[in-house]
């Protein structure tokens, strides 16, 4: 098997027909220029020693050692053999909460970044465990399901943000029981469940949902996010500027509360543990350190190519072309005085 490992630099090659456009254009230029200067008989008593293959040559031999360098900088491999790897870890559904009231700053830069850069940290750290991500305010939607595919991951979990989830509130019971039937039954994993919220649960009886969630052997980590005392909730417009704050029928200000009791409740009830979130500290790492004393178990295999790389058949050629290149003259010699001629005839 083939591959380059950064086929990205490979769009430098669109760099090559600007390059042959700008030599033609630099040789056509010389040569007006010289006309309007000389007439062409008189060319070759004025430069005796020019030579248009020899710059033709040396332009071609810098051409192809860029093209060399760019396919070697991309790193062609080749694979060498291919191995089936046992995957083993731990299941784990983030529960992110995604409502208005996660935008309150008491937390910095604010309740859901905060959330999403522990998060984003968490995944990098993650070696063979698969994780997915439910989002909910008012109702709960998965983000993305179980994968080990943790760039992709990131890249599903840099476009979270309050607008994600349209129905407002904070729908925690309905969140867990979608990632309890989100979990792959079949396969004997242990699975965990971390939420990220304020603990403002405005349906059902979560701590039930919780000790069902206990029964199916899911343990159920909380971290709060906020502050007791409460915070106001900003309003930004389309562009993400502040406009003010989030106020009742009578135009008072809203505070957002953390609401502890609820959160410590759920994390009992399903054999978890319950982190205040806070400026300084990195809660959902305290989570992953819980979670690595989890017995880890086999959930499938997967097919593993090994590739080796090969740059270096490229990045030999075209150093030696670019030395060659610099001891090259541009003046005429032998080989190249009967070329010179005809040409100029």
């Amino acid at each position: 098997m083939f591959r380059f490992a950064h086929i990205e630099y490979l769009n430098l090659l669109y760099l090559v027909p600007v390059l042959i456009l700008i030599f033609w254009y630099s040789h056509r230029r010389k040569n007006v220029l010289l006309n309007n200067f000389a007439n062409s008989r008189l060319h070759k008593l004025l430069l005796p020693l020019r030579s248009n293959l020899k710059g033709l040559v040396k332009f071609s031999m810098t051409l192809t050692a860029v093209i060399l360098l760019i396919f070697a900088i991309a790193n062609p491999q080749v694979g060498s053999k291919i191995e089936e790897v046992k995957q083993v870890g731990i299941d784990v559904y983030i529960l992110l909460d995604v409502s208005l009231s996660m935008q309150a700053q008491d937390i910095k830069p604010s309740r859901l970044e905060k959330a999403k850069h522990e998060i984003s940290k968490l995944i990098h750290k993650l070696r063979g465990d698969r994780i997915g991500l439910i989002v909910f305010s008012g109702e709960a939607f998965v983000q993305f399901p179980l994968t080990t595919d943790y760039s992709a991951a990131n890249l599903f979990l840099s476009a979270v943000d309050v607008s994600t989830v349209p129905q407002p509130g904070t729908a925690i019971g309905p969140a867990i029981r979608l990632a309890m039937n989100s979990f792959k039954k079949d396969e004997d994993t242990k699975k965990a469940i971390i939420i990220i919220t304020d603990g403002e649960n405005h349906q059902g009886d979560v701590v039930k949902i919780a000790e069902e969630a206990a029964n199916e052997g899911i343990s159920i980590f909380t971290i709060g996010l906020g502050s007791a005392t409460g915070a106001p909730i900003p309003i930004k417009n389309a562009s993400g500027q502040q406009i003010g704050y989030k106020k009742d029928r009578y135009n008072n200000v809203v505070l957002t509360k953390l609401d502890e009791n609820t959160l410590k409740e759920i994390a009992s009830a399903a054999n978890g543990k319950y982190y205040h979130g806070t400026n300084t500290e990195d809660e959902l790492n305290k989570v992953y350190n819980d979670l690595s004393k989890f017995e880890k178990t086999e959930y499938g295999a997967t097919r593993i190519t090994e590739y080796e790389d090969r740059f270096y058949y490229l990045l030999f050629p075209a150093v030696i072309l670019l030395i060659l290149e610099f001891f090259i003259s541009s003046n005429k010699n032998r080989l190249f005085i009967k070329f010179d001629e005809m040409n100029n005839h």
